[in-house]
Order: structure tokens, then sequence, then C-alpha cells
């Protein structure tokens, strides 16, 4: 069963699985930030080296299993495979969208 995902979200998962962090970066309004890890990367500068550093650390493939929407963000449920410790994982993506890009994104467990 595939989802419907909205158009930025669906540009997010695909650009994850790019090499070039800038396919990412791009996703995300000029302002944009991420959560992740207990670090916030604002802008995309920050986002880009964001996903470059982790794209150096490890290998991880995010497949979307579920989504919903809670206090005005969209929520994404994937399951996170890859070299990582804890792999996999589901993980939770919540997605604020600005217009066709992200302006914010959270990623929990």
């Amino acid at each position: 069963m595939s989802l419907e995902l909205p158009t930025p979200i669906a540009r997010y998962f695909t650009a994850d699985l790019d090499p070039n962090p800038q396919a990412m970066a791009d996703c995300f309004s000029d302002n944009a930030t991420v959560r992740d890890e207990n670090h916030v990367h604002t802008g995309r500068d920050e986002i880009r080296q964001w996903k470059a550093d982790y794209s150096k650390k490890f290998t991880a493939t995010s497949t979307p299993i579920a989504t919903e929407r809670e206090r005005g963000r969209i929520v994404v449920t994937c399951h996170v495979e890859g070299d990582f410790p804890g792999s996999p994982i589901d993980l939770r993506y919540f997605f604020r969208l600005e217009g066709d890009k992200i302006g914010e994104l959270e990623i929990t467990l």
C-alpha cells in the first residue's frame, strides 16, 4: 500500500535517497528548522550540512508507513533501516509546511 503524501513531503523522502545534500536542502524554506537527535539546524545551509554529516556516518532507508495530522503538523511514521545503532526502528517525522516547502521538521521516536 502506498501513502499519499503532500508534494513537499514526498520530495523530502526522494531527496533523502539522493547523495547530493543540496537536494535535501532544496526541500526546505529559507529559514526552516530541523530538530533531530537533540540538535536544531536552521536555514538551508545548516540543513545541507546536517544531511551531509549523517550521510557520511550512516546509510539508511526511510519507508513511510503511516500518516496523520497532529496540532497543525503532518506526522509521517517511517520504518528506518540502515547501518546505524538500533536499526531497524520506527521514527516519527513531524512536518510543518510553508507553501510548497518544508518550514519545520522534527524527527522523534
